[in-house]
């Protein structure tokens, strides 16, 4: 599994958390920052991520920001991606299992870096259940197929 990893100004903590978690792991990942604290916009981060993980250059994808709903929401502009904002652990086990989420976002503002990594290595290792729900994919494959 290739990890592409990306924070705003306000989830620079918990992405390094993840990375640690990542090379814990063994899972091959690139960081695409940021590494400031000054302001700037999540859109520069989620997309980029999220256009590698449509493409296949990379598996997944996994966001922080401040609350994880701007980067959910920039990256879910990307055809193919399906992006879970997760802030407990049993949102991340079913995001996988039968969402197959291919990104994953998280708020720095709102839990901590040991629930993160918690919430990362669940989504990270879960597997995607198919049968009723990849019928329910494929219907949002269609949509975007016909709409994007």
């Amino acid at each position: 599994m290739k990890v592409a990893l990306a924070s705003d100004h306000g989830g620079v903590t918990i992405r390094k958390e993840i990375a640690s978690l990542l090379e814990e792991l063994n899972i091959e990942y690139v960081d695409f920052g940021c590494d400031c604290t000054t302001s700037v916009d999540y859109p520069d981060y989620a997309l980029p991520v999220a256009e590698k993980v449509a493409s296949g250059e990379f598996d997944r994808g996994i966001l922080i920001c401040g609350t994880g709903i701007g980067m959910s929401i920039a990256a879910n502009k990307v055809k193919g991606i399906r992006c879970a904002l997760c802030h407990d652990t049993f949102s991340a086990k079913m995001t996988r299992a039968h969402n197959d989420t291919n990104v994953l976002a998280m708020g720095e503002r709102v839990i901590g870096p040991g629930l993160a990594r918690e919430i990362a290595q669940i989504w990270l290792t879960g597997e995607f259940e198919g049968g009723r729900h990849a019928n329910r994919i494929g219907k949002i494959t269609e949509y975007e197929e016909k709409h994007l």
